[in-house]
């Protein structure tokens, strides 16, 4: 039995503020360009000024890409195009500036952080800030053995817990999460499955490079095995990660429901990320609040997860690759939201006329106070 206790997350969340919310769609109003004709860029600056609790808006100026990486034993079935235990490579690679999320990172100016969860390799393959929150070497196969042990999935999410506060105290400002993992997407299926009700089938995808049709017939089958023994354990959320999940999936799970605590937005990319998510909704069911959805990745988990969770992806660009490189491909967009919610001219009558408000109001106070004054001089005069 588990000494954490998820449902503290539940009271902990609350939703964007709705008041600042009101103040921006009403700010919207009376900006020089009709609402709605920028399309989804006004519901995501609404968003964001409600996520900020600020009207105007302030802009993304501090976004980080945290990718939290592991290595999942069911790969060695075959269900990936990469080898079991390749998520290393992958890794250095993001770390050496060759992946695709390190170029768009660098040309957008954003840093990106990895996260060593459970990476088949030692320790000392990569500096210590990677490592430092790592769990186990590998999880296990999941359609025959749990993920983890119970401690290793409270560790787990405890790590990721603690990367969403120093995220937040550093004064990150958006977060745009992915994972590097070879196997995580099988894990994300038999989660999203198992959280939706429905068949292996119906959530199984070809993963990030295109496996064939043989691998993905032994990918729906890993995924139909785990789902049969994650279905006992679907009370208890911790478990089920520890069951079906792994050191990296209950890590970003952790770091999601800890993000919605601190108020921190975060942007999803792929199924991975879409299936963590789900689990945090099971958790407490105002986190997707502080979520968007970062890209159509192509995987039916993920559609199936963001739909259960109402969440509508940005950009639709055929990007399947994962290791949050779609997501990051929405930031730009999202800094646009921003900047036009905050920096749009209002019409010169809106103008005139808030300011015709605000100098009554200041009318209002000091007759108020002459009022009073008065008041005061005539009770004297009467004594």
């Amino acid at each position: 039995m588990s000494s954490l206790n998820l449902d503290d997350f539940t009271d902990l969340i609350e939703r964007p503020d709705g008041g600042t919310r009101r103040d921006a769609e009403a700010r919207r109003e009376r900006q020089i360009v009709p609402p709605g004709s920028l399309g989804r860029l006004d519901d995501l600056g609404e968003w964001l000024a409600a996520a900020q609790g600020s009207s105007p808006v302030r802009p993304i100026d501090r976004p980080r890409v945290v990718l939290f990486a592991g290595d999942h034993g069911v790969a060695g079935l075959g269900v990936s195009a990469r080898p079991a235990g390749s998520a290393a490579e992958s890794v250095r690679e993001v770390l050496e500036g060759g992946r695709p999320v390190s170029v768009l990172a660098r040309r957008l100016g954003v840093p990106v952080r990895v996260v060593d969860m459970a990476l088949d390799c030692e320790p000392d393959a990569f500096p210590p800030d990677v490592v430092r929150h790592r769990v186990r070497r590998g999880s296990g196969r999941i359609d025959v053995e749990d993920a983890l042990t119970l401690p290793e999935a409270e560790a787990a999410f405890l790590a990721g817990v603690a990367v969403a506060d120093e995220e937040a105290d550093s004064g990150t400002d958006l977060v745009v999460l992915g994972d590097v993992s070879v196997g995580g997407t099988t894990a994300a299926g038999v989660l999203v499955a198992a959280l939706c009700g429905t068949d292996a089938s119906v959530v199984t995808g070809r993963g990030g490079e295109a496996i064939d049709d043989l691998a993905w017939m032994r990918k729906c089958a890993a995924i139909r095995d785990a789902l049969r023994r994650a279905r006992p354990v679907l009370g208890d959320q911790l478990q089920l990660l520890a069951t079906v999940g792994g050191a990296d999936l209950a890590a970003m799970t952790g770091f999601l429901l800890q993000c919605a605590v601190r108020k921190l937005p975060v942007v999803l990319d792929g199924v991975v990320a879409a299936a963590c998510a789900l689990v945090g909704q099971r958790v407490a069911f105002r986190a997707p609040d502080w979520w968007l959805a970062g890209h159509k990745s192509g995987e039916p988990g993920q559609a199936k997860a963001l739909d259960r969770m109402a969440l509508e992806p940005l950009l639709d660009q055929g990007v399947t690759l994962g290791e949050g490189a779609g997501a990051l491909l929405a930031l730009p967009l999202v800094q646009a939201a921003a900047a036009l919610a905050a920096e749009l001219p209002e019409k010169p009558e809106a103008a005139d006329e808030k300011a015709g408000e605000d100098h009554a109001g200041d009318e209002g106070a000091d007759g108020g106070a002459d009022g009073g004054a008065d008041a005061t001089v005539e009770g004297s005069a009467a004594e």
